[in-house]
C-alpha cells in the first residue's frame, strides 16, 4: 500500500503535475457545466440542449484562461496565445480541405454502404439545396451534434490541452494522453442511460465502447492538430464524423455474401488509402506549421 501511495505521489509531483491537473480540472468543469441545470427532461429535449449549449459556450470562453495561467515562460516565448490554440490564417484554406478529404477516404466503406440504395450524386445534391440547411438549422439536435459539440470539445480538449501537455510530454506521448481526458469526459452519458432505465450491464458495455471510440478519435484529432497546427480541421472533421456516426458493422455482416465481400473490400480500401495518405496529406509545411512537430 505504501509503495502504491509513493507511486501516485511521484506522478503528482512530477514535471507534468501542473499540466495534468489543469487538464483534469478543465475536463471536470466541462462535464460539470452540463449538469448545473436541474430537471428531469432528457438530453435531447430542446430546453436541455439550449441550456447545455450555453454551458459549453461559457467553457470555450474560460478555457484559454487556463492555458494562459499554466503556460511556462518557454512556451510563452514561442508564439502568441491564438497561435498556440491553432487560430491563424496561414494554411487555413488547405486545413479546411485536406484533413476532411483524408477522413472521407477513411469512411469510404461506410459511405458506399450507406448509399447502396440511394445514388451518391443524389445525396450530394441534397447537401446543395438551401432547404436541407434551413431544416437542419431549425433542429436543436443538429446544432448540438454538428456545431456546438464539435467546436467546444475540440477547442477545450485539443486546442487548449495539447499546448499544456506539450510543455512536459513529447508530441507522441501527448497524442496518446490528451484523448484519455476526452474519453473519460464522455462517460457522463452513462448517467443519461441509467435515467432511461437501461440495465446496468448494458450501461457499462455501451459506456466502455464509447470510451474506446472517443479515445481513438481523440488520437486522430490530436494528430491532426500537431501536424497542421490548426484548430479548424479538428472542428470540421469532428462534425463530419458526428454526421456519419459509427460504422454499421453488424448490418455489414448481415448482407448477402457477394454484397458483403464487396463492402468489406471498400472498407479495407478506405483504411489502407487513409494510412498511406495520413502523413502526405498532413505535411506541416502545407499548413505553414512551424510551431508543432511530429
Amino acid at each position: 500500500m505504501r509503495k502504491l501511495y509513493k507511486h501516485f505521489y511521484s506522478m503528482a509531483s512530477s514535471s507534468c503535475g501542473n499540466e495534468i491537473f489543469a487538464c483534469i480540472l478543465l475536463s471536470f468543469l466541462y462535464v460539470g457545466s452540463l449538469y448545473i441545470w436541474t430537471g428531469s427532461r432528457g438530453r435531447d429535449h430542446p430546453s436541455t440542449i439550449k441550456k447545455r449549449c450555453a454551458s459549453v459556450f461559457f467553457m470555450t470562453i474560460i478555457s484559454p484562461f487556463f492555458v494562459v495561467y499554466f503556460l511556462n515562460e518557454e512556451t510563452r516565448e514561442k508564439a502568441t496565445l491564438p497561435q498556440l490554440l491553432g487560430i491563424r490564417y496561414d494554411g487555413v484554406i488547405l486545413s479546411a480541405i485536406l484533413p476532411l478529404l483524408l477522413t472521407v477516404i477513411l469512411f469510404l466503406g461506410p459511405i458506399i454502404q450507406n448509399h447502396q440504395n440511394i445514388p451518391l450524386n443524389s445525396t450530394l445534391l441534397i447537401y446543395l439545396q438551401p432547404r436541407y440547411w434551413y431544416n437542419s438549422s431549425q433542429n436543436p439536435i443538429w446544432w448540438r451534434n454538428q456545431v456546438v459539440a464539435p467546436f467546444s470539445e475540440e477547442f477545450t480538449f485539443r486546442a487548449c490541452m495539447l499546448p499544456l501537455l506539450l510543455q512536459c510530454l513529447s508530441p507522441m506521448s501527448a497524442i496518446f494522453v490528451a484523448p484519455l481526458f476526452f474519453g473519460i469526459a464522455h462517460l457522463h452519458h452513462a448517467i443519461d442511460r441509467v435515467k432511461l432505465g437501461l440495465p446496468f450491464t448494458t450501461v457499462v458495455i455501451v459506456s466502455f465502447f464509447q470510451f474506446v471510440y472517443t479515445s481513438l478519435f481523440g488520437f486522430y484529432s490530436a494528430f491532426l492538430f500537431l501536424r497542421t497546427g490548426q484548430f479548424l480541421p479538428l472542428f470540421i472533421v469532428h462534425a463530419f464524423c458526428n454526421h456519419m456516426g459509427l460504422p454499421e458493422i453488424r448490418e455489414l455482416f448481415n448482407k448477402p455474401e457477394k454484397q458483403r465481400n464487396k463492402l468489406v473490400a471498400f472498407h479495407a480500401l478506405g483504411l489502407i488509402a487513409w494510412y498511406l495518405l495520413l502523413f502526405p496529406l498532413t505535411e506541416p509545411s502545407w499548413y505553414s506549421n512551424e510551431l508543432y512537430s511530429l
